[in-house]
């Protein structure tokens, strides 16, 4: 019964006044707030990962000042014996390796490996740059079979598979999501709306998360994190959008577009909102951990889940849903102005907007 939840019946009341100013206003402080991601970047530095210094750190930071700074993670060559004299002349020929050692043969002497010390700090974009041209050099050698491996090579494979699978992946799972959502409420406006709210609720899920981050210093993400926070804030929001799309297309059904959406929005806004506090604040205990990703982790889920619980599904949606009308429901039999709904007791109705 909508009398049983009051706040919920008031907020819905609010929305169905004004469903335009509502959406324009709430996408509006979403888009503003998404543009706190420039304060973002990718790729945390490996004396970032922890929230406090530890040893590890301090001995990386100690060998930096006095020695080559790649010292600490020197990139390997490993390549064919026969022309290992070639790849070493070849990889003190790039410029930004400071040392290249002697090469140093396998027990059954089929393969020498070579330590390459760079310049510059393993994890920062010149080495990355070095390592690029490091590895032209050597592939160049015939018969070398040369790889080029260890921590800086990692951390270039690394960015360039995260990269690959943020284009490949992101826009696999909005696909499947929105062939989901056109099967289950069997119409193409309202998915295509309901898609575009979750988007926008990650981008202002990470813009807010950015000036948090910001303030804490840990703004550089660990390069898993965009994908990772976004797979599970497309599924949280999904799930909620399922809950409230579906019962507003029950209702409309009963009370006709206006007053089910309304309906639906009143008795189904508790549910999501509890539910939206208790998995911020599960996530949010990553925040204890000393590791900066489970922070990052916690600071984005949680901020995203809040955002979408109290604006996007509670004002957004429903507010646009009225704003369109039973156009929502196109192409389905609700879209059709010839569809009546069954009337439905006057305790259950919504109190139509003045």
């Amino acid at each position: 019964m909508a009398a049983e939840h009051g706040v919920w019946r008031r907020i819905a009341g609010f929305v169905g006044r004004r469903p335009r100013a509502v959406w324009l206003a709430t996408a509006a402080a979403l888009v503003a707030l998404s543009f706190g991601m420039l304060n973002l970047s990718i790729g945390l530095p490996n004396d970032g990962y922890f929230t406090k210094e530890v040893g590890s750190v301090t001995g990386q930071r100690m060998i930096e000042a006095h020695f080559p700074r790649g010292s600490v993670a020197p990139a390997e060559i490993l390549a064919a014996a026969g022309p290992a004299e070639q790849v070493v002349a070849a990889a003190r020929t790039v410029p930004g390796v400071a040392e290249v050692g002697e090469p140093q043969s396998s027990r059954d002497g089929r393969w020498v490996r070579i330590a390459a010390v760079l310049a510059d700090t393993p994890d920062s974009d010149a080495a990355l740059d070095t390592v690029d041209r490091l590895r032209a050099a050597v592939h160049a050698v015939p018969g070398a079979q040369a790889l080029v491996g260890r921590d800086t090579a990692q951390l270039l494979d690394t960015g360039r598979t995260v990269d690959r699978d943020n284009r490949l992946v992101m826009p696999l799972l909005l696909a499947v999501v929105l062939v989901i959502l056109v099967l289950l409420l069997r119409a193409l406006v309202a998915p295509l709306l309901l898609l575009a709210s979750v988007v926008l609720s990650y981008a202002a899920a990470l813009g807010a998360a950015g000036l948090i981050l910001a303030a804490m210093g840990h703004a550089a993400l660990w390069d898993g994190i965009p994908l990772q926070t976004f797979l599970f804030l497309v599924a949280l929001g999904v799930d909620y959008t399922i809950f409230l799309s579906t019962r507003a297309r029950e209702e409309t059904v009963r009370l006709g577009h206006r007053q089910g959406v309304l309906y639906a929005l009143t008795v189904t806004g508790g549910v999501i909102t509890s539910a939206g506090v208790v998995l911020a604040a599960t996530f949010g205990a990553l925040s204890v951990l000393p590791l900066v990703p489970s922070v990052q982790t916690a600071v984005i889920i949680g901020v995203g889940v809040l955002l979408d619980t109290f604006l996007v599904r509670s004002l957004l949606v429903p507010a646009l849903a009225l704003h369109l009308g039973a156009r929502t429901w196109w192409p389905s039999a609700l879209a059709r102005p010839a569809v009546r709904p069954v009337a439905a007791p006057p305790a259950e109705r919504v109190p139509a907007a003045s």
